[in-house]
């Protein structure tokens, strides 16, 4: 078993124990009621119609979303935590961060009475896997890359998912014990987060090698894209075919920013069980080429992911990147909604080139909440240029990638009451 398997089990929660104590019963029960109650507000329905106009690009104010992703360590810290299994104190933290959502954050984020359990699975890797050095708690690290000659190219294979459905159903029961009372407990698969393949080609080839190959070994290079596209293809295919997708068209996150909302998805032929990628919104994005020239990007990246969004209902596009320069390629996504701007793409020129025909996912600079006292003034400032520029683009404002909110949970909660009353003020 490689450690990338290993890694895949104990996150699905096959190596912890599928068993809830008395006492962490009631701490879970407690706070499901509290998610549930928070559910129930007025308030809720109008974010949720919020989302589902500005999703359909219909005149509105901006939406803001805020995920403090690394941060919320620092927002809940484990003095926290009560529970003292390993899959209560899991569980615990999703709702204690849907309550921290509801009654602190005071972003556009709907609060559902829902809680997701995923699929007990496990995923081979692509037949190698790369060496990390470093990287602890949380650090930075680098590693080796296992696909050092493209001689090499035939020891590769698709990744195969194993599913054990019977541990599945075994923590769907346990989490209906627990919180049934308070909240609907439904299997939802996510898969994946992105489908960009960039992040796998450079894990395999390594970055340096990859901008080389680019000039070195351009067949090879269009080879080994061609067989992380087939396989991204066949995962697809697989999970279609074994009905084991879920729909993304309602409070799930989707893309870099913003949730799935939509009244154009699933299509209309949807039969109301077997979810197909069409019914969906798809995501990919490429910030590992991010200094790649838009001409390369084009030649040895975009045509192999259009082979794979052409095949959902809606996508997104786009993180980190700065896409102003590679826009002349990115638009010919089929049925591109919403396009990450990030904080080094010129939004000026992202106003223009998006207009009111695609979503304007803004996604302003983490770094401004990572110190113990946020500068108030300089990001009302920030913000009120920036929204003034997209004064006449479909506008969400996303605070995410934060490693560090300089441990004052107080930074997210003000940046979100100044994204809103800049938002209201426009």
């Amino acid at each position: 078993m490689t450690d990338q398997t290993r890694a895949s089990l104990i996150t699905q929660g096959l190596a912890i124990k599928m068993e809830i104590s008395q006492k962490d019963r009631e701490i879970l029960r407690n706070l499901a009621q509290r998610v549930y109650e928070i559910s129930t507000r007025p308030i809720e329905d109008e974010k949720r119609d919020l989302w589902y106009r500005h999703n359909a690009l219909e005149p509105a104010q901006p939406v803001i979303f805020c995920d403090p992703e690394n941060g919320w360590n620092e927002i809940i810290t484990e003095e926290q935590m009560q529970c003292e299994g390993e899959l209560a104190r899991q569980w615990e933290m999703t709702l204690r961060k849907e309550i921290f959502w509801g009654e602190s954050m005071g972003d556009d984020k709907v609060i559902e009475p829902y809680f997701y359990i995923p699929y007990v699975y496990v995923e081979s890797d692509w037949g190698m896997h790369e060496t990390k050095i470093g990287g602890q708690n949380g650090g930075s690290y680098r590693w080796e890359a296992p696909l050092r000659s493209y001689d090499d190219l035939d020891k590769l294979h698709f990744p195969q998912i194993t599913v054990d459905y019977e541990a599945t159903e075994k923590v769907l029961s346990l989490a209906k014990e627990v919180m049934g009372d308070f909240l609907t407990v439904k299997i939802k698969g996510i898969w994946w987060w992105t489908l960009g393949m960039t992040w796998t080609l450079i894990n395999l080839r390594g970055l340096n090698q990859f901008m080389l190959d680019m000039y070195d070994n351009p067949d090879k290079l269009h080879q080994l894209m061609s067989f992380l596209r087939d396989g991204h293809l066949a995962k697809l295919d697989f999970l279609e075919e074994n009905n084991l997708l879920s729909l993304n068209t309602d409070g799930t996150y989707v893309g870099s920013g913003g949730f799935g909302y939509t009244w154009e998805l699933p299509q209309k032929d949807f039969d109301g069980k077997k979810v197909r990628t069409i019914d969906m919104w798809g995501f990919a994005e490429s910030q590992e080429t991010c200094y790649v020239s838009p001409d390369m990007f084009e030649e040895f990246v975009f045509p192999y992911q259009v082979s794979i969004l052409e095949r959902f209902g809606l996508n997104c596009y786009g993180c980190c990147e700065p896409l102003d320069k590679r826009w002349h390629v990115v638009k010919r996504i089929p049925r591109l909604r919403r396009v990450s701007v990030s904080p080094w793409a010129d939004l000026a020129d992202m106003a223009e080139k998006l207009g009111d025909r695609y979503i304007y996912s803004m996604k302003p600079n983490p770094a401004d909440l990572a110190v113990p006292h946020i500068d108030e003034e300089y990001i009302r400032k920030k913000l009120q240029e920036a929204l003034w520029i997209t004064r006449s683009c479909r506008v969400e404002v996303i605070m995410k990638d934060n490693h560090t909110v300089g441990h004052n949970p107080q930074n997210v909660i003000r940046w979100c009451r100044i994204a809103r009353e800049e938002a209201e003020s426009l």
